[in-house]
């Protein structure tokens, strides 16, 4: 918006740099130009303001397409006005002098010829075309047609109307309709995620079933060799058990081997006693042999050989060989 100032009788007035405004005295061009400033009367002048930066056009319709199904289309449109002191002849961007604004709505009709051009580009395209088309290849198509139709149109070329670019956000179908064509696909990701999740439950699955066996290996290895400790610690026992019998027979025939010969010896010793003894009482006997019986007796009672004799009784039987040899002169 233009910034004026009155003073008296004159006004004063300064535009931006992005807008053209155009000064009419008395019906004749007195300014004309982007970012002008300049003093004026307002009784004998007339004044437009036209803006030359780009504009943005949001346009959201509905067509129909071949199938009959309703779409929704959103979409921008980017303009400016290339020629002002023509669109000031075709619209009117006439200000108040006093307050610097739009006497219409110059920008408002300017959109609505936009959306209604576009729009009709877009809904001849759509009618064209299936739902499935509208919605696979539909914001390509309608970016192209819209642009290309309204670069083209005589209507905003003659209103000094330049399109610099057009972009088509979404092409939407209803909702039901749209949910319904997303079925095959959220199944098809669907079954793609179950099966997934099956082959990670089977991987799952395969490694438990790996770690049990290897469990069930080590388990089976750890008794064998258990097994095989038993069996060894048997062995041990048994070697040690014979090496011990062994030990204790080779030690009780050591035993037995020295008191066989211990025995051995004292029975030698003894025969030899008993031979020494009996040569002895052999040779004794043999010295008694040659003595009488006087002799004999007298020598056992000299030994003390004999008893105690408490009561002596003598017989005529035993008198009388005695006396026989003391009368005879014999020794007794």
């Amino acid at each position: 918006m233009a910034d004026i100032t009155r003073f008296r009788f004159i006004s004063h007035l300064r535009a931006n740099p992005t807008t053209h405004v155009r000064h009419l005295r008395n019906g004749k061009v007195a300014h004309d130009g982007a970012g002008q400033a300049f003093w004026f009367r307002a009784l004998n002048s007339s004044l437009s303001e036209i803006p030359i930066d780009d504009r943005e056009q949001p346009l959201l319709f509905h067509g129909r397409t071949q199938d009959l199904q309703d779409v929704a289309v959103q979409a921008s449109v980017t303009y400016r006005i290339t020629d002002p002191a023509l669109a000031s002849s075709r619209l009117d961007f006439g200000i108040d002098p006093d307050t610097g604004l739009w006497r219409a709505t110059p920008l408002e009709q300017l959109g609505g010829l936009l959306t209604e051009l576009a729009q009709q580009t877009a809904l001849d395209l759509l009618a064209r075309m299936t739902l499935t088309e509208a919605l696979s290849e539909g914001m390509t198509s309608l970016r192209q047609a819209v642009g290309t139709g309204l670069r083209e149109d005589h209507r905003l070329t003659g209103l000094g109307i330049g399109v610099e670019d057009v972009r088509v956000v979404a092409v939407r179908a209803e909702r039901d309709v749209e949910k319904a064509l997303q079925t095959p696909t959220r199944e098809m990701v669907q079954q793609a995620a179950d099966k997934a999740t099956y082959e990670r439950r089977a991987i799952a699955v395969e490694r438990e079933r790996s770690i049990a066996e290897n469990e069930l290996q080590n388990q089976i290895e750890l008794a064998r060799r258990e097994e095989q400790l038993v069996s060894q610690r048997g062995q041990n026992e048994r070697l040690r058990a014979t090496e011990a019998v062994a030990a204790e027979a080779i030690t009780t025939e050591a035993a037995a081997s020295q008191q066989r010969t211990l025995s051995q010896a004292e029975a030698d010793a003894k025969r030899v006693i008993g031979a020494a003894e009996a040569a002895a009482e052999k040779a004794l006997l043999d010295a008694y042999a040659e003595l009488d019986q006087g002799t004999i007796l007298a020598l056992a009672i000299k030994q003390g050989a004999l008893p105690d004799i408490g009561t002596l009784n003598l017989t005529p039987d035993l008198l009388t060989p005695l006396l026989t040899k003391l009368t005879s002169g014999q020794p007794a």
